[in-house]
């Protein structure tokens, strides 16, 4: 299939931005090179400042088994009565790139507005530690925050889960996990433009090429690396591509978002429609004009500032409810 012309679909805002990106921004064939440049990146975003009051705290739960500790960044503002709801992050990256500190103004802001407790967990990486480590990891630092509710002040029957891209992928994974281990409850997952089919062979995966984007060969060498170079075979387990799964009922109420510029488009909307289908409550969005991303750098624009809107009201009726 050929691929779409992005650049033509794009307002002026957009435009600018992803003129602005490098060429070889996504090139994970040169992942060490790719892994600088995408740190050094996020750390320019970034706005080093903190709320007042707002306290951050690393804490470390017993990693799987025979697997090292996990770290989970504790995020508190300030007067948090507890016990408090818990919004628990997973960051983006394709599966091989990405860090806890990337989204600290993220965390913090969702802390500070809607008066919860939130937790960025530091999963481990692909290709060194494919499948099931990231996922596994996530699933470790959710349980201890679970397990030591008291001490940390979490309300048990209020943890949402949520995560961007990859991120969002492995949010979904963890969402079914969680409900066939039975150990935590969750009671919302929030996937924004989620990472869910390993297949790659969607409309949308073959209409996004621009290398400055997350295109279809990135997705492909990012699911490889994942997978330990079967993306696509017969047996991926759903809980490292949800959209492999067939039983999807008892998962929590689900938000997604997307662009229609976004490779994961088509999936994600499968992917909510078979949530659906389950008996499952799933709100979708999906934003014209937007690409994978463009909300976070892109951010000013009056459709980013929708997105954001849109977010904002899902997570108060989740968390403060």
């Amino acid at each position: 299939m050929a691929g779409i012309d992005v650049m033509a679909r794009l307002d002026a805002d957009h435009q600018a931005v992803l003129n602005a990106i490098p060429e070889d921004f996504l090139d994970l064939a040169n992942l060490e090179k790719t892994r600088i440049q995408f740190d050094e990146t996020r750390r320019n975003m970034a706005s080093g400042e903190r709320p007042e009051g707002m306290t951050i705290e690393d804490v470390f739960a017993p990693g799987p088994e025979g697997a090292p500790e996990v770290m989970v960044r504790l995020y508190r503002p300030a007067g948090l009565e507890t016990p408090a709801p818990l919004f628990y992050w997973i960051h983006g990256g394709g599966m091989v790139l990405g860090k806890v500190e990337h989204d600290d103004d993220l965390c913090m802001a969702r802390a500070e507005r809607l008066g919860v407790l939130v937790a960025s967990v530091e999963y481990r990486l692909a290709p060194e530690h494919p499948f099931p480590a990231p996922v596994e990891d996530c699933h470790a630092g959710l349980a201890f925050l679970d397990a030591n509710a008291d001490r940390f002040g979490i309300r048990r029957d209020r943890i949402a889960i949520g995560g961007a891209s990859a991120g969002g992928g492995i949010a979904a994974g963890l969402a079914l996990l969680a409900r066939d281990r039975g150990e935590v409850d969750i009671a919302f997952q929030f996937l924004v433009y989620p990472m869910l089919d390993d297949r790659n062979i969607t409309e949308s995966s073959h209409a996004i090429q621009d290398p400055r984007l997350w295109n279809r060969t990135a997705n492909g060498q990012g699911w490889n690396a994942y997978l330990a170079g079967r993306a696509g075979a017969d047996d991926v387990s759903p809980y490292a591509a949800p959209a492999r799964a067939t039983d999807l009922a008892g998962l929590p109420p689900a938000y997604i978002n997307v662009g229609d510029l976004d490779l994961f488009v088509d999936e994600d909307v499968a992917y909510a429609q078979a949530l659906m289908r389950a008996g499952v409550p799933a709100e979708l969005h999906v934003y014209p004009g937007a690409f994978h991303g463009s909300n976070m750098f892109v951010s000013r624009s009056p459709l980013s500032k929708r997105w954001r809107d849109d977010e904002w009201g899902a997570l108060e009726r989740a968390l403060r409810a």
